[in-house]
């Protein structure tokens, strides 16, 4: 390897390994607070008017799950929750689902997303998403995988900052 080439392969490898630090660091604190939380805590608005807590659960589960087609790793686990928790707002009258069961699959989808990046390279991450199409992407590479992840980290620290409310 020129070492050129190798010192493009590091920066790769750190920035890949902040984002998935950022990524893991979001994740463990969102089960720390989601585990902390009581059922009753969890079904409060958190401010007058505003999402439930199990919404905002639901949501980020429902989001999450929606990476794994996004990211070319298969087909969702709960396509089911996208109606209620993706494209209707809180309380919109369609059936919800359980607080416990929204807990089970909080876990289960993001234990396998982390199985799938575990075995991602770096250069997994600077390829297109399954969103973007070929021409578009060689216009923007930017439309590539580790980009999903980076605005899927924001994401879940904002909900995670409205859920620290129901504390």
């Amino acid at each position: 390897m020129e070492i050129n080439s190798f010192k493009q392969f590091i920066k790769l490898e750190i920035w890949t390994k902040q984002v998935l630090d950022s990524w893991n660091y979001q994740i463990k604190a969102s089960n720390k607070l989601i585990n902390v939380l009581r059922d009753e805590q969890l079904v409060k608005e958190i401010a007058t008017g505003k999402n439930r807590g199990t919404y905002l659960l639901a949501h980020m589960v429902a989001d999450h799950d929606g990476m794994v087609p996004l990211l070319g790793l298969g087909e969702k686990s709960y396509p089911e929750l996208e109606t209620v928790y993706i494209r209707n707002p809180d309380k919109s009258g369609l059936q919800e689902t359980d607080t416990q069961q929204l807990r089970e699959y909080w876990n289960v989808v993001n234990e396998k997303l982390n199985q799938h990046f575990a075995n991602f390279s770096n250069e997994d991450w600077f390829q297109r998403h399954t969103a973007a199409t070929e021409e578009p992407f060689t216009i923007e590479p930017h439309r590539n995988k580790l980009n999903i992840l980076i605005s899927r980290t924001v994401h879940l620290a904002y909900h995670l900052g409205q859920m620290a409310l129901l504390k």
